[in-house]
């Protein structure tokens, strides 16, 4: 299992919201690029980035971060938020994004998910975001009425590379993931799912890797900023 630390970008700063509120976020810095090669000086295999503010506008807004953070390291990023067309999805992977993260336009428009992971075979990711079990959309702003299995069943075949499935009110809040839900998901397709939101001790990711279901990760944000993870023993925990 692979541990995706998160940097989430708002106003070119890394942030952590709570459960998805832009109004209630915490700053743990102002230079991205410095907090990805801590990250990869640590360890980490992976990074998992969002474009906040992208997220809202419906397109790429804190680019200059991304490119630094790109400049900085030498692993592969996976990068949400923002990302709704194809040119957007050919720019990002053309200036090093590994993999794109495509959440809203997966409900809008599923035909560009299908598309896309055709074009761009092992690069396309599905990122769902969920309350109560159904899909929240623009930032987690909007909620909808498909349910998640549903919506994942419906890229099991368009070589999708993976499935990012947050329960939105775990995230950020420090209260543990939803393993069940995330096992459940994981159970329920071939697609391979990394769990987000919420996780936020050892005990988490021990969860997360022994629930029942081979997890392809875990991405960790707030509890990495805080020290309630310590990131070498988290590193243990999962490649055990």
């Amino acid at each position: 299992m692979i541990l995706y630390p998160a940097i989430d970008l708002k106003d070119g700063q890394c942030v952590r919201l709570l459960r998805g509120e832009m109004d209630a976020a915490t700053v743990f810095g102002d230079d991205p690029a410095a907090q990805a090669k801590s990250f990869v000086e640590a360890g980490c295999k992976w990074l998992h980035l969002v474009d906040l503010n992208g997220a809202f506008a419906g397109r790429p807004v804190n680019g200059a971060a991304v490119e630094a953070i790109l400049a900085a390291v030498d692993v592969p990023v996976q990068l949400g938020g923002g990302i709704r067309d194809m040119a957007t999805i050919e720019g990002w992977l053309t200036k090093g994004v590994s993999r794109v993260i495509l959440g809203t336009v997966a409900v809008e428009n599923p035909d560009l998910v299908r598309e896309a992971a055709a074009a761009f075979p092992g690069h396309v990711a599905v990122g769902i975001d969920a309350r109560n079990g159904r899909v929240a959309t623009k930032g987690w702003a909007e909620e909808t009425d498909v349910m998640v299995t549903d919506l994942a069943r419906q890229f099991e075949d368009a070589g999708v590379a993976a499935i990012i499935y947050t329960d939105i009110d775990r995230d950020g809040a420090m209260q543990g993931p939803n393993v069940t839900a995330t096992a459940a998901l994981a159970n329920a397709v071939q697609i391979p799912v990394i769990a987000s939101g919420g996780v936020s001790s050892i005990d988490d990711l021990v969860a997360l890797r022994d629930c029942g279901a081979a997890l392809d990760g875990a991405i960790s944000g707030r509890a990495l900023y805080d020290g309630a993870i310590d990131l070498s023993e988290a590193l243990r925990v999962v490649s055990a």
